[in-house]
């Protein structure tokens, strides 16, 4: 069976490369659903103009897909609410120097 603890865990694989940290670390994760094989991924990105928006999304589908059990990944990038550095994990600031 697929959990949100299993995706959560293999999206901190994707790193956002301008800041060197993991999304989810990042706080860019905003939801999750799992419908049998099918996942969504909710998330965002630092800025709207984000260049690597393609990369970071095509990275969420390519470490969900790999798991077993998943079949398809839909990710759906949005930008309310907008992100903020309060999203951030003790660990993404540490790691961004972002007190």
């Amino acid at each position: 069976m697929i959990d949100e603890a299993t995706l959560r865990e293999a999206l901190r694989l994707v790193v956002d490369p301008e800041i060197d940290c993991n999304i989810v670390d990042l706080g860019l994760i905003y939801g999750m659903a799992i419908d049998g094989a099918r996942v969504t991924v909710t998330m965002t990105l630092t800025t709207p103009g984000c260049p690597m928006h393609e990369s970071i999304a095509c990275g969420v589908k390519c470490v969900l897909i790999d798991l077993e059990g998943v079949e398809d990944v839909e990710v759906n990038v949005v930008w309310d609410p907008p992100w903020t550095p309060s999203r951030m994990s003790d660990y993404g600031r540490m790691r961004t120097g972002i007190c």
